[in-house]
């Protein structure tokens, strides 16, 4: 995290850092990142002694214009209309389907460590006439604003043309109309028919006051003047506002120009992906972020958007794949590696503010918390699956003393998750059922080297029965190990252990799949599986 350090370091006087977003629709896992990068900018300037504070928006008047939460008789009504108009598609729980997603987007902040120390939302500042001052500057400077899109981003308005957009006294929608006069008092709109591909005006004119929340400034007119009611100082954006000519350089220049005060400092940051593909609130595409955070703990899930540098893209697909329990075993990593224990592989840059922005309180014992004992998720997720097993009594043994009431803490949450990820992401692999009381039929497609190697591994694991293999890696280790002084591929190998276990050829990281089952019996089955006589049979 020496991004968000040095970062600080560069800035005086007081600070605000400030995000919004549009709530068009259900708000994937993606876009949690701009949230956490400002929640770490706010908790390195604090730590500097900056007066910092943290504000985060919703731009609900921004209209509807995407189909992916719509029914189909919705569509042609609401699309155009302001977020903050639009009936709440789920019931009668929220005002608005703005609010609907968006709080259930914002209620995901405080679990994960964020808490702004202001909450705002478009609509009702429009409706204050805290805008007002910024659309008549606006109006009056139209030519100016024309002059900042032709120069800054190529893009030919009109000489008729206003930056605003007004609230259509006949549909409601705001989509489909424009602007094209402005007196000093009030302004002429047109409700195009064609005006957007995506909604169909009602052609219905007018002249009226643009105040009080009957109109909006376009999205680049209205970030600036963001900026400007609120004194921010500091404000991250994606990757797509942050191009050249695009949305950010274009408020830039606005804010300089029109409204006249210094733009915020920008911390681009790029996507979260799935498949290579950038999650989309307005297209549905994405995990949704409510969904994610049962699964994920707060402080991996933290971790999953601090590790990489902001300007690095985040390839993170948890449906059916292993990316949640690699996300455990990276956040454990860095534990190790903070504590002062050995770790393998390469550790990211500033790997011990990695790990503290990770935590959920900007105040607490670091040192401690890295110390801790954890459970591998992958090993705890076996361990869940296994009837009788006592998972405390397991994982005390694991450690070799009794667990503190933090490691107690971090069991029951990683338990929890184990078994969500089981219930909804978990890959089919990672599903086990071991009957205990029989060898399972497949074992016949067994070769005679694979049980070759079965009796060689049960021999190694049986040689100090007052020392069996007891974690994972141990057992990963053995494996490996015993595969190689025979000459079987380790492919082979993996594929004999989850027939003998399993009954099918593959399945969970094979070591944690032996250390969640008592050793004397993982010593039978190897012999059982390898034909060694007067073991079990099936």
């Amino acid at each position: 995290m020496d991004w968000a350090d040095e970062l600080a370091a560069s800035v005086d006087g007081p600070q605000v850092v400030n995000d919004s977003k549009t709530p068009s629709g259900t708000v994937h896992v993606g876009s949690l990142r701009g949230p956490v990068i400002l929640d770490v900018i706010a908790r390195a300037l604090r730590a500097r002694g900056t007066a910092t504070s943290l504000l985060y928006g919703v731009d609900d008047l921004d209209p509807m214009d995407a189909q992916a939460l719509l029914t189909p008789d919705a569509i042609e009504q609401e699309m155009g209309r302001p977020l903050a108009h639009v009936p709440d598609q789920a019931g009668d729980c929220h005002a608005s389907y703005a609010r609907h997603h968006a709080q259930t987007f914002i209620d995901t902040f405080a679990g994960l460590g964020i808490h702004p120390d202001r909450y705002y939302w478009m609509s009702d500042l429009y409706a204050s006439g805290a805008v007002d001052p910024y659309i008549r500057t606006a109006l009056d400077r139209a030519e100016a604003v024309r002059a900042i899109y032709r120069r800054v981003a190529n893009v030919q308005h009109p000489a008729d043309w206003h930056p605003l957009q007004v609230v259509c006294e006949s549909c409601g929608k705001v989509g489909t109309t424009i602007v094209t006069r402005w007196d000093g008092e009030r302004v002429f709109y047109e409700c195009r028919a064609n005006l957007v591909t995506w909604a169909r005006g009602c052609s219905h004119a007018g002249l009226v006051g643009p105040f009080g929340g009957r109109a909006k400034l376009g999205w680049n007119l209205e970030w600036a003047a963001q900026w400007s009611i609120f004194g921010v100082t500091i404000e991250p954006s994606g990757k797509d506002l942050s191009t050249a000519g695009g949305s950010r350089d274009r408020a830039d220049a606005i804010a300089r120009e029109v409204f006249e005060r210094e733009p915020p400092l920008n911390v681009p940051y790029e996507f979260l992906n799935i498949g290579g593909r950038k999650m989309s609130t307005s297209k549905g595409l994405g995990v949704a972020a409510h969904e994610i955070v049962r699964v994920v703990p707060p402080e991996q899930l933290r971790l999953l958007f601090l590790r990489p540098r902001p300007q690095t893209a985040i390839e993170f697909d948890p449906i059916g794949s292993d990316a949640i329990p690699r996300l455990f075993d990276e956040f454990d990593r860095l534990a190790d590696a903070t504590a002062g224990r050995p770790v393998r592989g390469e550790l990211p840059a500033g790997h011990e503010s990695v790990f503290r922005y990770s935590l959920l309180d900007p105040q607490a014992d670091v040192a401690g918390i890295a110390a801790a004992f954890r459970p591998a998720f992958g090993h705890l997720a076996l361990l869940r699956q296994i009837p009788g097993v006592d998972i405390d009594a397991r994982v005390e043994a694991e450690k070799g003393a009794p667990l503190t009431r933090l490691e107690t803490a971090t069991l029951r949450e990683r338990a929890a998750a184990a078994d969500a990820w089981l219930g909804t992401f978990a890959p089919d692999k990672a599903r086990i059922s071991v009957n205990r009381e029989r060898l399972p039929e497949e074992v016949e497609a067994l070769e005679s080297d694979q049980r070759a190697w079965l009796a060689r591994l049960a021999a190694a694991a049986a040689l100090d029965p007052s020392d069996p293999p007891g974690s994972g890696d141990a057992w990963q280790a053995l494996i490996f190990s015993t595969a190689a002084d025979v000459g079987l591929a380790a492919g082979r190998a993996f594929a004999a252990l989850y027939l003998a276990f399993l009954g099918r050829p593959n399945g969970p990281r094979a070591g944690w799949l032996l250390a969640s089952l008592e050793s004397s019996f993982v010593v039978e089955r190897l012999r059982a599986a390898a034909g060694e006589p007067g073991k079990e049979t099936s």
